[in-house]
């Protein structure tokens, strides 16, 4: 019998344990003030990585969320509604970026505030913006590339022979 409330009480334990890390959690993430505050809508020509509840960026400091995300079926451009800090206003002008977070890390929604005098109002557009880069690609376009030759008419100089213009055909 005294092995079975002991058990219970190392249960009743863990689980008040776990929901200190929830709270702890839930109040770190700044997850409770994400919905609050005016919304702007960006249209890009490429939205991958991103996804609902992305952090959106100015100068690396957090500044409010990504809403939503759907495809515009008029002029097919990912239409991203964001969700903007009240006390942050943005200049007209304003651009977004879709960037990475390091190598490895999810994307997020940069911003970066122009010199305009009028602001964007709480439903407006983000005029100014850029896709996410893929980053497959860029290596497949360095990679590949690299290895179309130098010739100005596209070709890559014959397989025979050195062309003298890669240093790598240089023998040592």
């Amino acid at each position: 019998m005294r092995r079975n409330i002991i058990e219970t009480v190392m249960g009743g334990l863990v689980l008040l344990i776990a929901a200190a890390f929830l709270v702890f959690a839930f109040n770190a993430s700044d997850f409770s003030t994400a919905s609050s505050g005016y919304r702007v809508v960006a249209e890009f020509d490429d939205a991958s990585g991103l996804s609902t509840g992305s952090e959106v960026r100015m100068s690396g400091v957090p500044v409010g969320s990504v809403v939503s995300r759907e495809l515009d079926e008029q002029n097919f451009l990912a239409r991203v509604t964001l969700s903007i800090k009240d006390d942050v206003e943005l200049p007209a002008d304003t651009s977004a970026k879709i960037t990475g977070d390091g190598l490895m890390g999810s994307n997020y929604v940069s911003l970066s505030p122009g010199g305009a005098e009028e602001n964007i109002e709480p439903g407006g557009r983000i005029q100014y913006t850029q896709g996410a880069m893929n980053l497959m690609d860029l290596i497949g376009r360095f990679v590949f590339g690299g290895a179309s030759g130098s010739g100005q008419d596209g070709s890559n100089g014959g397989s025979s022979g050195s062309s003298g213009d890669n240093p790598f055909d240089d023998p040592l």
